[in-house]
């Protein structure tokens, strides 16, 4: 393969983040994003990609700028941050691991693992041991099954019900009974997207 300009590799790697988060984007994005004033300047950088073998041919079309499969990054999978209980709460735990996980498996977001503690999720099919998938986001429709913080120092994974005054945490076992504090009390970490199982 050609070795690459600073300004084609510049482009590729831009192109590599992007599609990371799942955008193809267009030569006017391109040039808006990497701050160039000229988009036939920018055309030029792109067919030596595509003469590398790095980028999809375009064709004349509008779309956007797609990478072959040679130039797609690597998966290294999601971190995994820890344990969270399912039972009572207790504080996740940072860990350097990375999983794998299936595109299908993951949300439209910035996304991470947690192993789920203990069975107070087991009647909704979480168990304990299970790798649950979170996209990282600050809020929630009720009834969605969130990782919850809860006096910023422990969390725990249940099904939410936000009311006004009230934020109710539910289990979904009957041997558990419902969490309730005070809105101002509980942080919404995430919302569950996925689940894993080793057999």
């Amino acid at each position: 393969m050609t070795a690459l300009t600073p300004r084609q590799q510049d482009i590729l790697d831009y192109l590599r983040r992007q599609s990371h988060e799942g955008f193809a984007p267009t030569l006017d994005t391109i040039c808006a994003d990497l701050g160039l004033r000229s988009r036939g300047s920018l055309h030029k950088h792109i067919q030596a990609l595509v003469d590398a073998g790095l980028v999809v041919p375009m064709e004349g079309r509008h779309r956007g700028v797609h990478l072959t499969e040679a130039a797609e990054p690597e998966d290294d999978g999601l971190p995994l941050l820890g344990r969270i209980a399912a039972g009572r709460p207790i504080e996740a735990v940072t860990d350097d691991t990375r999983i794998q996980v299936p595109d299908a498996l993951r949300g439209k977001g910035a996304c991470y693992v947690l192993e789920v503690r203990g069975d107070s999720m087991a009647d909704d099919g979480i168990l304990d041991g299970d790798w649950v998938v979170i996209e990282h986001r600050e809020h929630a429709r009720n009834g969605e099954v969130v990782v919850a913080l809860i006096d910023d120092g422990e969390a725990t994974l249940k099904r939410i019900e936000q009311r006004p005054g009230r934020t109710l945490l539910h289990p979904a076992n009957a041997a558990f009974t419902p969490q309730e504090y005070p809105p101002d009390r509980v942080r919404i970490q995430g919302v569950v997207v996925g689940q894993m199982r080793k057999y």
